[in-house]
């Protein structure tokens, strides 16, 4: 069986008060809040998704966010960096706005293109990079408009205590095809216009730790729920442990761990998210999964407040 995946639909991580992760992500990001519900496996903590207008496939990056969590060590078995893309020329709008919220970045290049490297409020390690490839994101917010708005995922940096084979699985049974090369990273892309670059680090380092300001997963899109039975059939007979597919809601997910440690996800593109809500509404009101809806005023008085804001 050859399979190819369009590429990354979502990334998740760990963080820490609810609020200031909503604030940075909606509030100097720019990006949507488009659903809050709660961890399927812990509905004491959100599940906060970020994106575009529409919350498209590889556009998402997704929470759980924890107050007072401790903090997590960025290393081998996790996401490093995760990259943003954001529209031609507007690198001088991000630049001013990450100055405006005392932001602290970097200027650097990789694979020949200038890289704006930054940190969010609890550690993560974010990178924006502009591309021609991807839609505009329709969604302003708080200053960002369309024209300066990040698209969604450019990739991501993947810390791999086996680095080789996390580059095989990629390229031989992931349908990546490999791209270039340089002294720090191999890059691999798919065929998507967006989530389309995936880095692989050359060389292990220190094991990461789990915790606030670290990704818990990197998830890859699967077109439908037939699409991810294939999935599942062609990682199980080359050798990989692949969960039974756990109903999100809003997609359909298998799980499996890579030989680099890192926890993989299929997830499919359909049903989305406004099967709860109107696109208008996406990411206004808290949604519960059908188990927990009975237990939504005990869920709610648990969860600390918080509120979508624009930022001065």
């Amino acid at each position: 069986m050859h399979k190819k995946t369009a590429g990354i639909h979502h990334i998740t991580a760990i963080v820490g008060h609810p609020q200031e992760n909503v604030d940075f992500y909606a509030g100097v990001l720019g990006l949507r809040l488009v659903k809050q519900t709660v961890n399927f496996d812990d509905p004491g903590t959100y599940h906060f998704y970020f994106g575009d207008a529409e919350g498209t496939p590889g556009t998402l990056i997704t929470f759980f966010p924890w107050s007072g969590a401790r903090p997590g060590r960025i290393g081998d078995g996790q996401v490093g960096v995760t990259s943003y893309a954001i529209p031609k020329g507007a690198m001088p709008f991000w630049k001013e706005r990450l100055q405006k919220f005392d932001v602290p970045f970097t200027r650097q290049e990789r694979f020949g293109e200038p890289v704006l490297t930054l940190k969010d409020p609890h550690g993560l390690i974010l990178d924006l990079v502009e591309r021609n490839e991807g839609k505009i994101n329709t969604w302003s917010f708080g200053g960002v408009t369309p024209d300066v708005a990040i698209k969604g995922f450019a990739g991501g940096i993947l810390y791999s205590s086996q680095p080789e084979q996390t580059g095989e699985l990629l390229e031989n049974l992931m349908g990546f095809k490999k791209v270039d090369e340089d002294s720090d990273c191999i890059r691999f892309r798919s065929s998507a216009d967006i989530g389309n670059t995936v880095d692989v680090r050359k060389t292990p380092g220190i094991r990461g730790q789990m915790g606030a300001g670290t990704v818990h997963h990197i998830a890859f899109r699967a077109r439908d729920d037939a699409d991810q039975q294939e999935w599942k059939a062609h990682l199980s007979s080359n050798g990989y442990i692949v969960t039974p597919v756990q109903d999100r809601n809003y997609f359909n997910s298998i799980y499996f761990r890579e030989h680099g440690d890192i926890l993989f996800e299929i997830a499919t593109d359909p049903p989305g998210f406004a099967i709860d809500e109107s696109k208008e509404e996406l990411g206004s009101s808290l949604k519960l999964p059908e188990q927990y809806e009975p237990h939504r005023e005990k869920i709610e008085k648990v969860l600390l407040p918080f509120e979508v804001r624009e930022l001065d």
